[in-house]
């Protein structure tokens, strides 16, 4: 199984800073010139990549689709895709507009002849929607072209996935796994990052992370913290318009927080519990060490009345040794208020 992977000049991988992907799909209900103001939004959020729908309607849905109607809509299906959908001289002209600000295009294909038009475009990698997962004549067709693949695995179980899985190494094309939950907007509750782990474990080493469909950033940083190399979010440059996937998704300010919380949080990751060398600095006035609170003679005894421990962690002796000094005697005079030294004590501690 691939570990990591490049698109142009994004690697892919448990390594990376994760990959964050703005999907603009369908927002911007079949206008180019809309479409072209989200990747502006995207590219000044910072973004690497931009993610787009490929839809021709009569090579993806028959005729019985106008009569479906999804759950965030009082249009059918077909009505919608049909309204939103870019002709093919429009998605050219878009894709070269996303690469002329130096980021990736990256598109769904949602019917063959639609994953054709992309591979004559010459995209450099192909996503993979949940519902055609296990569309397997489909994912075979795109495996066919032999490039990187990012393949979201919503309202599908593990059996199904495997299938998909196997198709991809036996055309040992790059490849990542995206858990989803295909509910727009999702509650919360059913984001269930465990599937996101359960995945992990079943594909150790193949770049897993989370296409998600909430209404905040926090399912995908939580995702990041969890080890996703990827995360995803549909997106608009403002939320005053009406696109489809509006209600779920971020715009130009989450986006860049977004981008932020990805670098943060590979840094955060890793590490062992040790005091960190740069942690000194606190240590010196956090600490306590042992110290006189009453004068003491030379030869005296060390006892809770004339020993106890106080900030800071400057002295010789911590305040972790202080019971091993009770019951010896001061090698000298000693004031008080005074830190305690190995020296002032006349008989040797234990290191």
């Amino acid at each position: 199984m691939n570990t990591s992977f490049k698109i142009g000049d994004i690697q892919i991988g448990q390594r990376e800073i994760p990959l964050v992907i703005p999907e603009i799909g369908i927002n911007h209900e079949g206008s180019l010139k809309v479409a072209k103001l989200m990747v502006d939004a995207a590219y000044r959020a910072g973004a690497r990549i931009v993610k787009h729908q490929t839809h021709i309607v009569e090579d993806e849905m028959s005729a019985a689709a106008k009569k479906v109607i999804p759950g965030n809509s009082t249009d059918s299906i077909y009505d919608i895709m049909a309204r939103c959908a870019l002709s093919e001289q429009e998605e050219y002209e878009l894709m070269q507009y996303v690469q002329e600000k130096g980021m990736v295009f990256l598109s769904t294909p949602f019917s063959r002849a639609a994953a054709d038009r992309l591979e004559r475009f010459g995209v450099l990698a192909y996503k993979i929607g949940s519902g055609e997962m296990n569309n397997y004549p489909l994912l075979k067709h795109v495996v066919s072209f032999g490039k990187p693949m990012i393949v979201s695995t919503g309202m599908n179980g593990m059996e199904s996935i495997a299938k998909a899985v196997q198709i991809l190494e036996q055309g040992h094309v790059p490849y990542a796994l995206l858990h989803t939950t295909n509910l727009y907007p999702t509650d919360p509750r059913l984001v269930r990052l465990g599937a996101m782990q359960e995945m992990m474990d079943r594909f150790p080493g193949v770049p897993v992370g989370l296409s998600d469909h909430t209404t905040t950033n926090t399912a995908c940083i939580a995702a990041m913290a969890l080890g996703a190399c990827i995360v995803e979010r549909h997106f608009t440059d403002t939320r005053e318009r009406t696109g489809p996937d509006l209600v779920c998704s971020m715009d130009e300010r989450e986006l860049g927080e977004l981008l932020g919380a990805a670098r943060d949080v590979k840094q955060m990751l890793g590490g062992k519990k040790e005091a960190a060398k740069e942690e000194q600095v606190t240590i010196d006035f956090a600490f306590a060490t042992v110290v006189s609170i009453k004068p003491i003679k030379e030869g005296e005894v060390f006892t809770r009345e004339n020993l106890w421990v106080k900030r800071p962690g400057t002295g010789e002796i911590s305040a972790e040794a202080y019971e091993e000094l009770l019951g010896k005697h001061a090698g000298c005079d000693i004031e008080k208020d005074a830190a305690l030294s190995r020296k002032m004590v006349r008989e040797s501690m234990k290191s």
